[in-house]
Protein backbone atom coordinates (compact mmCIF):
# COMPACT_ATOMS: atom_id res chain seq x y z
CA UNK A 1 0.00 0.00 0.00
CA UNK A 2 2.74 2.55 1.07
CA UNK A 3 4.82 1.82 -2.12
CA UNK A 4 2.22 2.45 -4.49
CA UNK A 5 2.05 5.92 -3.42
CA UNK A 6 5.00 6.28 -5.10
CA UNK A 7 5.25 6.46 -8.58
CA UNK A 8 8.70 5.09 -8.66
CA UNK A 9 8.06 2.19 -7.26
CA UNK A 10 9.22 -0.98 -8.87
CA UNK A 11 6.89 -4.12 -8.86
CA UNK A 12 9.94 -5.89 -6.94
CA UNK A 13 8.98 -7.36 -3.72
CA UNK A 14 10.90 -5.42 -1.10
CA UNK A 15 12.94 -7.34 1.14
CA UNK A 16 12.97 -6.48 4.92
CA UNK A 17 15.80 -5.59 6.83
CA UNK A 18 14.40 -5.33 9.86
CA UNK A 19 16.64 -2.03 11.74
CA UNK A 20 19.96 -2.65 10.07
CA UNK A 21 21.68 -2.93 12.81
CA UNK A 22 20.13 0.15 14.20
CA UNK A 23 18.46 1.36 17.58
CA UNK A 24 16.18 3.70 16.56
CA UNK A 25 13.49 1.60 16.05
CA UNK A 26 13.02 2.56 12.06
CA UNK A 27 12.13 -0.57 9.44
CA UNK A 28 13.63 -0.89 6.41
CA UNK A 29 13.30 -2.23 3.10
CA UNK A 30 14.74 -3.06 0.04
CA UNK A 31 13.01 -2.49 -3.12
CA UNK A 32 15.47 -2.91 -6.17
CA UNK A 33 18.09 0.03 -5.84
CA UNK A 34 15.46 1.79 -3.23
CA UNK A 35 15.08 2.24 0.21
CA UNK A 36 11.59 2.17 1.89
CA UNK A 37 11.90 3.28 5.65
CA UNK A 38 9.32 3.11 8.24
CA UNK A 39 10.34 5.85 10.65
CA UNK A 40 10.17 5.56 14.52
CA UNK A 41 6.60 6.10 16.01
CA UNK A 42 8.19 9.51 17.64
CA UNK A 43 9.13 11.20 14.08
CA UNK A 44 6.41 13.07 12.82
CA UNK A 45 5.51 14.58 9.29
CA UNK A 46 6.67 18.29 10.17
CA UNK A 47 9.88 16.76 11.53
CA UNK A 48 10.16 14.24 8.44
CA UNK A 49 9.64 17.31 6.05
CA UNK A 50 12.53 19.25 7.60
CA UNK A 51 14.84 16.17 7.11
CA UNK A 52 14.22 16.16 3.97
CA UNK A 53 14.03 19.53 2.65
CA UNK A 54 17.41 19.42 4.51
CA UNK A 55 18.16 15.69 2.31
CA UNK A 56 16.98 18.27 -1.03
CA UNK A 57 19.20 20.88 -1.00
CA UNK A 58 22.08 19.38 -0.05
CA UNK A 59 21.60 16.83 -3.12
CA UNK A 60 20.62 20.18 -5.15
CA UNK A 61 24.34 21.04 -4.44
CA UNK A 62 25.42 18.17 -6.26
CA UNK A 63 26.54 15.82 -3.10
CA UNK A 64 26.28 12.17 -4.84
CA UNK A 65 26.62 10.60 -2.01
CA UNK A 66 23.18 11.97 -0.45
CA UNK A 67 20.50 9.91 -0.77
CA UNK A 68 17.55 11.63 -3.39
CA UNK A 69 14.18 11.63 -2.12
CA UNK A 70 11.40 10.48 -3.90
CA UNK A 71 7.90 12.07 -4.09
CA UNK A 72 4.22 10.75 -4.23
CA UNK A 73 1.94 10.97 -6.58
CA UNK A 74 0.11 13.54 -4.20
CA UNK A 75 3.50 15.79 -4.09
CA UNK A 76 4.51 14.72 -0.73
CA UNK A 77 7.36 13.01 0.69
CA UNK A 78 6.31 10.98 3.15
CA UNK A 79 3.54 8.71 3.17
CA UNK A 80 1.59 8.26 6.49
CA UNK A 81 0.69 4.35 7.35
CA UNK A 82 -0.10 1.91 10.09
CA UNK A 83 0.86 5.21 13.39
CA UNK A 84 4.04 5.80 11.36
CA UNK A 85 5.45 8.29 8.19
CA UNK A 86 7.01 6.27 5.94
CA UNK A 87 9.75 7.52 3.03
CA UNK A 88 11.13 6.37 0.26
CA UNK A 89 15.01 7.24 -0.70
CA UNK A 90 17.44 5.44 -3.10
CA UNK A 91 19.28 2.81 -1.79
CA UNK A 92 22.78 3.89 -1.47
CA UNK A 93 26.12 1.55 -2.89
CA UNK A 94 28.82 0.81 -0.67
CA UNK A 95 30.00 -0.43 2.43
CA UNK A 96 30.43 0.81 5.77
CA UNK A 97 33.47 -0.73 6.56
CA UNK A 98 36.31 1.56 7.36
CA UNK A 99 36.74 -0.33 10.67
CA UNK A 100 37.95 -3.65 8.83
CA UNK A 101 39.91 -1.18 6.23
CA UNK A 102 41.38 1.94 8.07
CA UNK A 103 42.98 4.23 6.42
CA UNK A 104 44.50 8.03 6.29
CA UNK A 105 42.91 8.17 2.82
CA UNK A 106 39.45 6.95 3.27
CA UNK A 107 39.45 9.46 6.71
CA UNK A 108 40.31 12.20 4.78
CA UNK A 109 37.71 11.49 1.87
CA UNK A 110 35.29 10.78 4.82
CA UNK A 111 35.60 14.46 6.36
CA UNK A 112 36.20 16.26 3.01
CA UNK A 113 32.45 14.67 2.40
CA UNK A 114 31.37 15.69 5.44
CA UNK A 115 32.79 19.28 4.75
CA UNK A 116 31.13 19.24 1.70
CA UNK A 117 27.89 18.50 2.95
CA UNK A 118 28.37 21.24 5.72
CA UNK A 119 28.83 24.02 2.80
CA UNK A 120 25.77 22.80 1.16
CA UNK A 121 23.93 24.01 4.52
CA UNK A 122 24.00 27.82 4.70
CA UNK A 123 24.22 29.04 8.61
CA UNK A 124 21.42 29.48 10.84
CA UNK A 125 22.47 31.97 13.48
CA UNK A 126 25.82 33.54 12.82
CA UNK A 127 26.18 33.85 16.94
CA UNK A 128 24.44 31.45 19.55
CA UNK A 129 25.35 29.38 22.25
CA UNK A 130 26.04 25.73 21.21
CA UNK A 131 23.37 22.97 21.37
CA UNK A 132 25.27 20.33 22.03
CA UNK A 133 27.02 21.88 24.67
CA UNK A 134 23.33 22.63 26.19
CA UNK A 135 22.06 19.35 25.55
CA UNK A 136 25.52 17.66 27.46
CA UNK A 137 25.41 20.10 30.44
CA UNK A 138 21.71 18.85 30.59
CA UNK A 139 21.99 15.23 30.37
CA UNK A 140 24.84 15.46 33.20
CA UNK A 141 22.40 17.12 35.01
CA UNK A 142 19.58 14.44 34.50
CA UNK A 143 22.40 11.71 35.32
CA UNK A 144 23.52 13.56 38.60
CA UNK A 145 20.05 13.39 39.88
CA UNK A 146 19.52 10.10 38.77
CA UNK A 147 22.23 8.48 40.86
CA UNK A 148 21.95 11.12 43.75
CA UNK A 149 18.24 9.33 43.88
CA UNK A 150 20.02 6.10 44.90
CA UNK A 151 19.67 4.49 41.35
CA UNK A 152 22.59 2.18 40.57
CA UNK A 153 22.92 -0.57 37.52
CA UNK A 154 22.40 -3.97 39.40
CA UNK A 155 22.27 -7.22 37.86
CA UNK A 156 20.38 -7.49 35.03
CA UNK A 157 18.14 -10.55 33.95
CA UNK A 158 18.23 -11.74 30.08
CA UNK A 159 21.27 -9.62 29.10
CA UNK A 160 23.74 -11.68 27.23
CA UNK A 161 26.93 -11.83 29.19
CA UNK A 162 28.93 -9.73 26.86
CA UNK A 163 26.89 -6.71 27.99
CA UNK A 164 26.57 -7.65 31.30
CA UNK A 165 30.19 -7.58 31.69
CA UNK A 166 30.36 -4.17 29.68
CA UNK A 167 27.34 -2.61 32.13
CA UNK A 168 29.72 -3.20 35.19
CA UNK A 169 32.96 -2.17 33.75
CA UNK A 170 30.88 0.84 32.57
CA UNK A 171 29.86 1.90 35.91
CA UNK A 172 33.17 1.35 37.69
CA UNK A 173 34.59 4.03 35.23
CA UNK A 174 31.88 6.06 34.80
CA UNK A 175 30.45 8.25 37.98
CA UNK A 176 34.12 9.90 38.52
CA UNK A 177 34.28 11.20 35.30
CA UNK A 178 30.91 12.45 34.37
CA UNK A 179 30.90 14.12 38.08
CA UNK A 180 33.88 16.14 36.27
CA UNK A 181 32.12 16.98 33.24
CA UNK A 182 30.15 20.08 33.59
CA UNK A 183 33.50 21.59 34.74
CA UNK A 184 34.35 20.79 31.07
CA UNK A 185 31.06 22.16 29.56
CA UNK A 186 30.64 25.28 31.78
CA UNK A 187 33.09 27.71 29.63
CA UNK A 188 31.65 27.00 26.58
CA UNK A 189 28.13 28.16 27.67
CA UNK A 190 29.35 31.89 27.08
CA UNK A 191 31.28 31.52 23.73
CA UNK A 192 28.72 32.47 20.61
CA UNK A 193 29.49 29.93 17.89
CA UNK A 194 27.76 30.07 14.17
CA UNK A 195 24.92 27.41 13.77
CA UNK A 196 23.94 25.72 11.14
CA UNK A 197 22.48 22.28 10.11
CA UNK A 198 24.11 19.31 11.13
CA UNK A 199 23.76 15.92 10.75
CA UNK A 200 24.37 15.17 14.84
CA UNK A 201 25.02 11.79 14.47
CA UNK A 202 27.00 11.42 11.53
CA UNK A 203 29.07 7.68 13.06
CA UNK A 204 31.17 5.03 11.22
CA UNK A 205 28.10 3.03 10.05
CA UNK A 206 26.36 5.93 8.37
CA UNK A 207 29.39 6.23 6.31
CA UNK A 208 29.48 3.90 3.12
CA UNK A 209 32.35 3.75 1.18
CA UNK A 210 33.65 2.06 -2.70
CA UNK A 211 37.37 1.63 -2.48
CA UNK A 212 38.23 4.75 -0.99
CA UNK A 213 35.36 6.68 -2.29
CA UNK A 214 32.76 7.72 0.11
CA UNK A 215 29.94 6.62 -1.96
CA UNK A 216 26.78 7.11 0.70
CA UNK A 217 26.54 9.41 3.54
CA UNK A 218 23.30 7.66 5.09
CA UNK A 219 20.82 8.38 8.31
CA UNK A 220 19.33 11.82 8.87
CA UNK A 221 17.29 11.06 11.12
CA UNK A 222 19.21 12.93 13.76
CA UNK A 223 19.38 16.77 11.73
CA UNK A 224 19.27 19.40 13.27
CA UNK A 225 20.59 23.00 13.97
CA UNK A 226 23.71 22.63 15.96
CA UNK A 227 27.96 23.78 15.36
CA UNK A 228 29.87 21.51 12.59
CA UNK A 229 32.10 20.59 15.86
CA UNK A 230 29.45 18.37 16.82
CA UNK A 231 30.06 16.47 13.27
CA UNK A 232 33.06 16.70 13.67
CA UNK A 233 33.55 14.80 16.65
CA UNK A 234 31.48 12.20 16.43
CA UNK A 235 32.71 11.23 13.12
CA UNK A 236 36.11 11.20 14.32
CA UNK A 237 35.71 9.97 17.43
CA UNK A 238 33.99 6.70 16.07
CA UNK A 239 36.50 6.55 12.88
CA UNK A 240 39.84 7.20 14.73
CA UNK A 241 38.87 7.37 18.33
CA UNK A 242 41.82 9.02 20.57
CA UNK A 243 44.84 8.52 17.58
CA UNK A 244 45.86 12.28 17.81
CA UNK A 245 47.94 12.34 14.23
CA UNK A 246 44.49 11.10 12.08
CA UNK A 247 42.25 13.16 14.28
CA UNK A 248 44.73 16.05 13.08
CA UNK A 249 44.91 14.56 9.70
CA UNK A 250 40.87 14.36 9.19
CA UNK A 251 40.71 18.26 10.56
CA UNK A 252 43.25 19.15 8.18
CA UNK A 253 40.79 17.63 5.03
CA UNK A 254 37.79 19.62 6.82
CA UNK A 255 39.88 22.41 6.43
CA UNK A 256 40.74 22.29 2.77
CA UNK A 257 36.82 23.47 2.07
CA UNK A 258 35.33 24.42 5.21
CA UNK A 259 37.62 26.47 7.98
CA UNK A 260 38.01 26.37 11.03
CA UNK A 261 39.34 28.12 13.80
CA UNK A 262 41.55 26.90 16.38
CA UNK A 263 38.96 27.46 19.27
CA UNK A 264 36.31 25.67 17.32
CA UNK A 265 38.50 22.67 17.21
CA UNK A 266 38.87 22.88 20.17
CA UNK A 267 35.23 22.53 20.84
CA UNK A 268 35.25 19.13 18.66
CA UNK A 269 37.55 17.58 21.46
CA UNK A 270 35.38 19.01 24.36
CA UNK A 271 32.02 17.56 22.32
CA UNK A 272 34.26 13.78 21.50
CA UNK A 273 34.58 13.28 24.95
CA UNK A 274 31.35 14.44 26.06
CA UNK A 275 29.35 12.64 23.58
CA UNK A 276 31.67 9.63 24.28
CA UNK A 277 30.80 9.47 28.10
CA UNK A 278 27.06 10.95 27.85
CA UNK A 279 26.90 7.72 24.75
CA UNK A 280 27.70 5.46 27.56
CA UNK A 281 25.22 6.82 30.31
CA UNK A 282 23.07 6.64 28.25
CA UNK A 283 23.28 2.65 27.18
CA UNK A 284 23.13 2.05 31.45
CA UNK A 285 20.16 4.43 31.81
CA UNK A 286 18.68 1.96 28.63
CA UNK A 287 19.48 -1.10 29.50
CA UNK A 288 19.38 -0.88 33.32
CA UNK A 289 16.08 1.96 34.69
CA UNK A 290 14.19 1.66 31.04
CA UNK A 291 14.90 -2.43 30.34
CA UNK A 292 14.61 -1.22 26.38
CA UNK A 293 14.78 -4.42 24.42
CA UNK A 294 17.24 -4.60 21.52
CA UNK A 295 16.50 -7.22 18.47
CA UNK A 296 21.00 -7.37 17.78
CA UNK A 297 22.27 -7.93 21.18
CA UNK A 298 25.53 -8.15 19.45
CA UNK A 299 25.28 -5.06 17.81
CA UNK A 300 24.69 -3.41 21.60
CA UNK A 301 27.70 -5.22 22.56
CA UNK A 302 30.35 -3.96 20.21
CA UNK A 303 29.01 -0.48 20.39
CA UNK A 304 28.85 -0.37 24.43
CA UNK A 305 32.08 -1.71 24.43
CA UNK A 306 34.10 0.48 21.77
CA UNK A 307 32.60 3.39 24.14
CA UNK A 308 33.91 1.69 27.36
CA UNK A 309 37.19 0.97 26.25
CA UNK A 310 37.31 4.37 24.58
CA UNK A 311 36.69 5.89 28.74
CA UNK A 312 38.66 3.30 30.13
CA UNK A 313 41.68 4.27 27.92
CA UNK A 314 41.06 7.85 29.77
CA UNK A 315 41.84 6.31 33.28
Amino acid sequence: MVLQQFPVAPADIPVALGNRGGFSGARLWRVASLCLRAWPEQVSPVRLSFIHEEMIRAAAQGLEFVPKVHVTRAGSTWVEHDGRVWDLTTWMPGVADFQSNPSTVRLEQACTALARLHKAWPQHALGSKCPAVLRRLARCHAWQLLVQSGWRPGQAVGLSDPVEDLVQRAWRVLPGFLERLPDRLRPWVTRLVPIQTCLSDVWHDHILFAGDTVSGIIDYGSVRYDHVAVDLARLLGSLVGDDGAQIAAGLAAYRQLRSLSSEEEELVRVLDESGTLLGVANWLIWLRRDHRQFEDLPAVARRLGTLVARVECWQ
